[in-house]
């Protein structure tokens, strides 16, 4: 079992600063805060030129994104039923639309959002800033359209996000798990969210650089991308959480205290800081949860409607999408779980488990499941380990199926399926 072990291994010391960096397959190179490489034949040295570090940083992440991108948007392309939105309103649909008000009109004015009899309504009160006001940045700065500018940050958010995660899984493992990482992420089931008018995308990339600055030690900088990911969405506090852990970690190595605990509170404030203000506007401290309640039927039921569903679907189920969903989500808890077997980091297994555990314990729109978890990681780890120690002849093959079978599913979803995600 030590062969296929996920435990980070021994690492050198940083470059930088001579602290530990987490496993490397070989020397650690790069001097930018956050993006440094972990490989055999890395840049090194003051000869080593900044445009060849950036192609070894950026480029095979960002490759794979845009064959990615190109495979699922072709995908659905393909599948569009005649008669269907085009293609842009099929990316800019449901919740995006809520975001889109929010980016043109901003929130609405204070009060309880109520109906005539009193009982509370939904309201884009429940969708968090950060999002549609990049969305509204992107419109001011360029003219597009707001439609146009929400798909623009996330495909922008889902390249930062790739290149995160490349980082960061090459500073906890080597170089090609942070390429698999990657590739797994943008293959699963509903990774075509990443290009759509969701904030999944944004999300991903603060969640990510948060764990990336937090195990740099960089603690400003995972304070500030907590920051965004806990105004982003509510799972920004599985982000606060993570980076509260690795303050602790620090700490308890009995390094200076004072920066990693205020970069601890200043990221777990955003998320409750947040629920606060929506309570002041609308008079009620739960104000947001009932909201939420009220628009979409979401509520933390500790997971008493996902096991419904599932065993629903399991001993009875009304189609293959729903059967589909039903087995994602316990293919995400069995990852999950076989991934902590084997002792990942433990912000980065605490970040992925609050996340999955958010996604998956709240009642809401079973067909949104998929979508919630694109962001958890922590289940794609044993897949990314297996596939970076596979022999390339069987991992490249294997990757690409899944690839391919990942973007089929989301844009059939989206052009044939078309229900809510």
């Amino acid at each position: 079992m030590t062969d296929f072990a996920l435990q980070p291994r021994p690492a050198p010391p940083d470059p930088e600063d001579g602290r530990p960096t987490g496993a490397t397959a070989g020397p650690v190179s790069g001097d930018a805060p956050g993006l440094v490489t972990l490989a055999p034949g890395a840049c090194r040295g003051p000869q080593a030129r900044p445009a060849r570090r950036l192609a070894l940083d950026w480029g095979p992440p960002l490759l794979l994104y845009g064959v990615a991108c190109a495979l699922q948007l072709g995908l659905l392309a393909l599948l569009r039923q005649p008669g269907s939105p085009e293609l842009g309103r099929v990316l800019l649909g449901w919740d995006a639309r809520l975001f889109l008000d929010v980016a043109q009109h901003g929130y609405p004015a204070p009060g309880a959002p109520r109906d005539l009899s009193g009982a509370w309504l939904g309201s884009n009160l429940a969708f968090f800033p950060v999002f549609p006001a990049a969305i509204r940045l992107v419109h001011l700065a360029t003219g597009a359209s707001f439609g146009d500018a929400a798909l623009a940050v996330s495909r922008v958010a889902g390249a930062v996000a790739v290149v995160l995660l490349y980082q960061l899984f090459g500073r906890l493992y080597d170089r090609r798990t942070g390429l698999f990482m990657v590739l797994l992420t943008v293959a699963q089931p509903m990774a075509v969210v990443l290009g759509m008018g969701y904030s999944e995308a944004v999300f991903l990339a603060c969640a990510v650089g948060a764990l990336l600055a937090a195990h740099r030690e960089r603690w400003p900088a995972a304070a500030a991308w907590g920051v965004l990911a806990g105004l982003t969405r509510p799972s920004g506090l599985a982000v606060g959480a993570a980076v509260a852990l690795a303050a602790w970690l620090t700490i308890h190595q009995r390094k200076p205290w004072v920066r990693p605990l205020v970069s601890a509170l200043v990221a777990c404030s955003a998320t409750p800081g947040y629920l606060l203000w929506v309570g002041l506007r609308t008079g009620r401290a739960d104000g947001w949860f009932r909201i939420q309640q009220a628009g979409w039927g979401t509520a933390l039921d500790w997971g008493a409607h996902s096991w419904d569903y599932v065993t629903d679907q399991l001993t009875g189920g009304t189609g293959w999408v729903d059967v589909s969903i039903a087995l994602l989500v316990l293919a995400a808890l069995g990852g999950s779980l076989l991934a902590l077997l084997w002792r990942p980091w433990p912000p980065l297994a605490l970040y992925g488990l609050l996340v999955t555990a958010l996604a998956i314990g709240q009642s809401d729109y079973s067909s949104c499941k998929p979508r919630l978890l694109v962001p958890a990681l922590l289940f794609l780890l044993p897949g990314a380990v297996a596939l970076a120690r596979a022999r390339g002849r069987v991992a490249w093959p294997v990757a690409g199926a899944a690839l391919l079978a990942g973007s089929w599913y989301g844009a059939y979803l989206l052009g044939v399926w078309q229900s809510v995600i």
